[in-house]
């Protein structure tokens, strides 16, 4: 491995930071794992479905009629 050393803003350091804590990593692995992952960063222009997030709510009665506002976003 190489030892690189960057600058973040500090919100950024400390979302980074609770993100790592709660999946138990490091904040190195947190940067390995965002960087090698499909998806990259969170980024608010790409679709929703991008994020791979499972759902954790009551589904929606209306996905069929609403699917492209459920994937894409409003």
């Amino acid at each position: 491995m190489h030892r690189t050393t960057i600058l973040l803003p500090n919100e950024l350091r400390r979302r980074a930071d609770r993100e790592a804590k709660a999946l138990g990593i490091s904040l190195s692995e947190l940067i390995r794992r965002r960087l090698a992952s499909d998806d990259g960063p969170s980024n608010p222009e790409r679709p929703r479905f991008f994020a791979r997030q499972p759902w954790t709510g009551p589904g929606p009665v209306d996905t069929a009629a609403n699917h492209d506002t459920y994937l894409y976003g409003p």
